[in-house]
C-alpha cells in the first residue's frame, strides 16, 4: 500500500541548483551533487530533479550530470527535463534514475506515455503538469517551463488521458511556486476526485503545518516542495533541512 511521501525537488539551471518564485528570479542555491548529498544523510523519502534549463532551451537532457547525481544518491530519483524520446528516457534509465518525468512533450507527442509504460512499466513514468490560474478562474497548463501556455484547461486534458497507462501524475501550481503560501488545496480536492493515479502536489509549501494538512485530508499522497527544505528563518537564509523520523511521523 502507498504511503505518504515527503519529497524535495530541485531545480536544476546551468548544472546548478536553483529557486524561482512563480517561475521566475532564479536564485543560486548551490552545487546539486552536495545538496543531494545533504539529503541522503536525512533519508528522504524520495527526491525530484527538473532541468529547467534544457526544457525552456530546447536542449539534450545533461546525461553526465545525470550520471553523477545517480551514482550520489541513495533515494529514489525522478528526473525531468528535456525528455522527447523514448531512447533519451532509456538512456536516463540505464544511468540509474528510477521515474522519467514527461511535460512539455506530452502536447507534441501524448502516446509517448503509454510507449514508455509500454518498455519500462508504468510505476516508473510520471506527468508532470504546471498549471496556472487565469482570469476567468480555470486552470491552463504551461510549458517549457512556463513560459508558453497551451491554452488547455487542466480538466479537459485530465479527461484526455483518463485511460493512459501512466504511475503517477505531479501537480505544479507556478502561481504558488516559490511563494511559500502553502498549496492549492481547491485545485488540489478537484484534481483528486477525478484522478486514479498517485498525485503529488508542488507549488507553495512553506511550513510542515501545510505539509500536515495536505496528508490529513488525502492520506494517500506525494507532497513535494523546494523552498521548505532549502531555506531558513525569515530572511531566507539556504540550510538544506527534512524533517526527521519522529517530526515526519507527526505529519501522519
Amino acid at each position: 500500500m502507498l504511503k505518504p511521501r515527503l519529497i524535495p525537488s530541485l531545480l536544476i539551471s546551468g548544472g546548478l541548483v536553483v529557486k524561482t518564485t512563480q517561475f521566475m528570479n532564479e536564485k543560486y542555491i548551490g552545487d546539486p551533487i552536495n545538496i543531494v548529498r545533504i539529503f541522503n544523510e536525512k533519508l528522504v523519502d524520495e527526491i525530484c530533479i527538473f532541468d529547467i534549463d534544457v526544457s525552456r532551451k530546447n536542449k539534450e537532457p545533461d546525461y553526465r550530470l545525470i550520471e553523477i547525481l545517480a551514482s550520489q544518491t541513495r533515494m529514489p530519483i525522478c528526473y525531468g527535463g528535456g525528455i522527447k524520446t523514448i531512447e533519451q528516457a532509456q538512456k536516463i534509465f540505464n544511468l540509474g534514475v528510477e521515474k522519467i518525468a514527461l511535460s512539455s512533450i506530452l502536447f507534441s507527442d501524448l502516446d509517448i506515455i503509454n510507449r514508455l509504460s509500454n518498455q519500462v512499466g508504468n510505476q516508473s513514468v510520471v506527468l508532470v503538469l504546471d498549471v496556472k490560474k487565469s482570469f476567468n478562474g480555470s486552470y491552463e497548463i504551461y510549458i517549457n517551463n512556463g513560459t508558453e501556455n497551451t491554452k488547455i484547461n487542466l480538466f479537459d486534458f485530465l479527461e484526455t488521458i483518463k485511460n493512459m497507462d501512466y504511475g503517477e501524475l505531479i501537480l505544479n501550481s507556478i502561481d504558488l511556486d516559490g511563494t511559500e503560501k502553502g498549496y492549492d488545496l481547491y485545485l488540489l480536492r478537484k484534481v483528486f476526485d477525478l484522478v486514479t493515479k498517485p498525485i503529488t502536489i508542488l507549488g507553495g509549501a512553506g511550513t510542515l503545518e501545510h505539509v500536515k494538512s495536505v496528508f490529513k485530508e488525502f492520506k494517500i499522497i506525494g507532497a513535494a516542495a523546494g523552498s521548505l527544505f532549502i531555506f531558513r528563518g525569515k530572511y531566507k537564509a539556504v540550510l538544506i533541512n527534512y524533517p526527521d523520523k519522529f517530526k515526519k511521523l507527526e505529519l501522519y
